[in-house]
């Protein structure tokens, strides 16, 4: 029979950890009600960011939208203006 291993890596800040351990349990204890589980673990580490927190590609390309929007929306103002010129 063939298996497969599930891996998920989840990092929460250090004082909610016991609480999203415990949240993670149930949920696994649910689930072997309705599939076959063999095994398993929940492992907490703590660590410290080694540096600067970076921006996700999602923050970054949510601000690039705002970007597009704010020029989308002078370059429709300054259509109105020459629009008006010519008129």
């Amino acid at each position: 029979m063939l298996y497969k291993k599930i891996r998920v890596d989840v990092i929460v800040v250090a004082d909610e950890a016991e609480v999203v351990v415990a949240e993670l349990n149930a949920a696994l204890d649910r689930l072997e009600e309705s599939h076959t589980l063999f095994g398993g673990e929940i492992e907490a580490v703590a660590f410290e960011h080694p540096g600067k927190r970076r921006s996700s590609a999602l923050s970054h390309t949510v601000a690039a939208g705002g970007t597009v929007v704010g020029a989308l929306k002078t370059a429709r103002a300054g259509m109105a203006v020459a629009l008006r010129a010519v008129i």
